[in-house]
């Protein structure tokens, strides 16, 4: 069986956006990948990262907040995808083995503001852009 292909997703808290890209990566990449996840300073799962998944059938209970020092240096990924502004303008430019950097701007559901719908609803928006972009480069890349 030939190596698959490593992922790295980098948030700033690695608490919903690069979580829910490594699920996503796991479920539409079948065997070919192996993804993780991480943020530049990491904090907690957001639960309502944790709900929108779940009412999608993945589940993020056991998952926990990373952060790039348990990566750096010590796993090789041949990609980095970066999935929020603020870990693009402060991620390290350099990663050793890192071939192939991208960026997809998801917008940061934690910043949804107003009722607790209206803020899963920032949360629902997030997941479906990121499931969009996990789905389509799958399709779409070289591996």
């Amino acid at each position: 069986m030939p190596e698959r292909t490593r992922v790295l997703f980098l948030c700033t808290r690695n608490s919903a956006r690069s979580q829910m890209a490594e699920a996503f990566l796991r479920h539409y990449g079948g065997g070919r990948y192996e993804a993780h996840s991480a943020g530049l300073t990491p904090g907690e799962i957001d639960p309502m990262a944790i709900q929108v998944m779940a009412e999608r059938g993945y589940d993020l209970s056991g998952q926990r907040a990373k952060g790039i020092d348990e990566y750096l240096g010590k796993i090789l990924f041949e990609y980095l995808i970066v999935v929020c502004a603020e870990a693009e303008k402060n991620c390290p430019t350099v990663w050793p083995g890192v071939s192939k950097r991208l960026y997809w701007p998801i917008e940061d559901p934690s910043s949804s503001t107003g009722s607790a719908e209206e803020r899963l609803e920032g949360f629902r928006a997030a997941r479906d852009r990121i499931e969009e972009m996990a789905r389509t480069w799958v399709d779409q890349a070289e591996v």
